[in-house]
């Protein structure tokens, strides 16, 4: 995974481009790539505030590499992106909380002004498993990954589900045996929840510029010591 800078609207913006090669396909709900398909790179792009090009896929492709892949933008700084791995699981999360959003929300909240469609996400969430997975278990990944991220929001002190455009992308091995389940108790289900978790949580507190309190299993553990 690279960190790049680039100069745009006169600031000094940030990108995340992640390089799998051949072999790997995804499942994602980005503008660039999404859907289920081939990937051969995933690229997280910041972008300044007030963000208001009409041209979203076209600018993320003037920054993405050749081939197949899934492109994302985000308002948040990509430079305080979190990374967590568990099992050979890797979650990488760029946090950004200024219109926190419940899923089921009111008609008309938030404002639609303030989260037009074409507004890049604020919370976005890269995972990379390296085992096959089936279209059906690609699809509860993405489940999972979601319910990882609203645990760890709520454990953050923010009372939301995310925000109204949030984008994710689970990564998988296009070789070998398909697991063909995805959800949180499966094993790389329960790995992929765990990294989510782990990288989301501790990026909705650095957003917010706190430390990191351990979580209740952290502190069973940490107790029988």
């Amino acid at each position: 995974m690279k960190l790049r800078h680039r100069q745009e609207d006169g600031a000094r913006l940030a990108s995340l481009l992640w390089e799998f090669g051949p072999g790997w396909r995804a499942i994602s709900s980005a503008m660039v790539g999404g859907g289920i398909g081939p990937v051969e790179w995933v690229l997280n792009a910041q972008v300044a505030g007030g963000y208001a090009r009409m041209d979203p896929v076209d600018h993320l492709l003037e920054m993405a590499p050749p081939g197949p892949g899934v492109g994302m933008l985000t308002a948040a700084s990509v430079d305080r992106f979190t990374r967590a791995a568990d099992g050979g699981v890797e979650a990488v999360a760029t946090v950004g909380l200024r219109v926190p959003t419940w899923a089921a929300a009111p008609d008309g909240v938030p404002d639609p002004e303030l989260a037009p469609i074409h507004l890049p996400g604020t919370v976005n969430i890269i995972v990379a498993v390296p085992v096959a997975m089936s279209d059906a278990a690609l699809v509860n990944a993405v489940m999972t990954v979601t319910e990882a991220k609203t645990q760890a929001l709520l454990e953050a002190g923010f009372p939301c589900t995310g925000t109204a455009s949030d984008a994710v992308c689970v990564a998988v091995r296009d070789d070998g045996p398909e697991e063909l389940f995805g959800g949180p108790r499966s094993v790389w289900g329960a790995r992929v929840a765990r990294a989510v978790h782990d990288a989301v949580r501790r990026g909705a507190h650095g957003w917010a510029g706190r430390d990191v309190p351990a979580t209740l299993s952290q502190e069973i553990m940490g107790s029988s010591m």
